[in-house]
């Protein structure tokens, strides 16, 4: 199904942890929000690159274990094998557009908290 929406405005206003937006035979479109001390969760995705983008809030981004900041307007592309976590440092929500290639989640998926994608994620594996 194709796509076409103002992705910022989505994701700004978007307030669950993961919301799969459009998912295509080769990529897949989620917004995301990590709450004031929140993070992704570490992980690794052997066969899927992602690429974030940061619309609202700050962070740290966290690459096989090298740090670096992450703040409105940064762009961090993850390849496949990169052990990888995001952590929210700032006062508010940590806000972001991101894109799997291919897709790792199944479409229409929502997980309006950390905790929900995490028992998600155990029941599936």
């Amino acid at each position: 199904m194709a796509f076409n929406e103002d992705i910022v405005k989505r994701a700004k206003d978007n307030t669950y942890f993961r919301e799969v937006l459009a998912t295509g035979p080769h990529s897949q479109v989620v917004v995301m929000s990590i709450p004031p001390g929140g993070d992704i969760g570490e992980e690794v995705h052997g066969d899927v690159d992602q690429v974030l983008v940061f619309v609202e809030g700050e962070g740290q981004a966290i690459l096989d274990g090298t740090a670096s900041r992450v703040n409105v307007d940064r762009l961090v592309h993850v390849p496949a094998g990169t052990r990888h976590n995001f952590v929210n440092t700032g006062e508010t929500d940590l806000r972001l557009y991101t894109i799997y290639a291919p897709p790792e989640h199944k479409p229409g998926t929502i997980h309006r908290t950390k905790a929900e994608a995490v028992a998600a994620h155990e029941k599936a594996h």
